[in-house]
């Protein structure tokens, strides 16, 4: 996977920040969010299979259905729908407080130094699944999810994953690795 043991040898390419979202960008968010958070396990799962089937090298990370190949297996598992829930209010909590920088900040680089940290993951891995959040957002949700409303979910989603980035810089994994996938 690109890493060492120890101390990470290469230099992290950071994104670039996004400019701020305005006020009407987060008016945006937070009203499409509505509508998908009233399903948010469903949609939750959805995305974590969409995910696993097409990068299945993200199951590593998790012992529980790292061996599940068929979606439908995944779909009943409870640690899979835990885990589709978790990520789900975590993106709750970032839209909720979208107006609250310091809160989004703080979040954000609680879940970056937790997958760092304790579950060793590839910082790649959260570019992708905020891809796999985009399509599966726009594909459930087609009337809400015009194409202006997607390009201010895909400011937010790189404004996330410049956050969860930073996370892992501060714990000193120095690489963002493309070797992941």
């Amino acid at each position: 996977m690109g890493k060492c043991p120890g101390r990470y040898l290469f230099r992290m390419d950071r994104p670039e920040r996004t400019e701020p979202l305005s006020d009407s960008e987060r008016e945006i968010i937070q009203d499409t969010w509505g509508h998908v958070y009233k399903n948010c396990e469903d949609v939750g799962v959805s995305v974590l299979i969409r995910f696993f089937v097409n990068f299945p090298s993200a199951k590593q990370y998790f012992s529980q259905f790292q061996d599940m190949e068929d979606p439908e297996e995944m779909e009943q598992s409870s640690q899979l729908r835990q885990h589709a829930c978790r990520v789900m209010n975590a993106l709750n909590t970032v839209v909720e407080n979208l107006n609250d920088p310091e809160k989004v900040s703080s979040v954000l680089a609680l879940v970056g130094k937790a997958h760092a940290i304790k579950h060793k993951v590839e910082p790649i891995y959260f570019k992708i699944l905020s891809g796999v959040i985009l399509e599966v957002l726009s594909e459930d949700f087609p009337d809400f999810f015009t194409a202006e409303v997607q390009l201010v979910w895909t400011k937010l989603m790189g404004a996330l994953y410049w956050h969860v980035t930073g996370a892992y810089t501060d714990v000193g994994w120095l690489q963002v690795s493309s070797s992941a996938v």
